[in-house]
């Protein structure tokens, strides 16, 4: 019991506040099907092969990354121990920092992702080059309707 709380305090980076929300970050990436696992190289908890309850790659909260990857690359954990470490400054503020970074400046110009590494974190391709977005699905195209069934009937001459 004692190393486990020991665990959560370092993956916490001493915070006791995000102690708390990693704690809980750790129970909802077992509800969402995650395979909790310690990683001591980052300080970080890894929940990993989750079925949802995660963005894009993967999400840290607190001192945990939630991700449906089954093993997330070493690169990708490096990423995210910097998130972590940024939950620590910031401490249960860090969500709506973030959050208000990623509206004024999303992905790649969000400050939070460049600090933590944008090639580290699969932003862009190694020697800096974006990646191509995925593909918009195409809207399913609607019947061509007639300009006059409005429900009003054309003007008599």
């Amino acid at each position: 019991m004692k190393a486990r709380v020991g665990r959560l305090r370092t993956a916490a980076r001493g915070k006791t506040s995000v102690v708390v929300v990693t704690a809980v970050a750790l129970l909802w990436g077992r509800i969402c099907g995650g395979r909790g696992s310690w990683n001591p190289e980052y300080r970080l908890y890894v929940c990993a092969g989750m079925r949802a309850g995660f963005a894009r790659g993967g999400t840290c909260v607190g001192g945990v990354f939630l991700t449906g990857t089954a093993e997330p690359r070493d690169r990708l954990l490096r990423h995210e121990a910097v998130h972590a470490d940024q939950w620590a400054r910031h401490g249960v503020t860090f969500p709506f920092r973030y959050l208000r970074e990623e509206m004024r400046n999303p992905g790649v110009k969000n400050r939070f992702e460049v600090a933590a590494g944008l090639e580290d974190g699969g932003y862009v391709k190694r020697g800096g080059t974006v990646p191509e977005p995925a593909p918009k699905r195409r809207p399913k195209s609607r019947p061509a309707t007639d300009p006059n069934a409005n429900g009003h009937r054309p003007a008599a001459d």
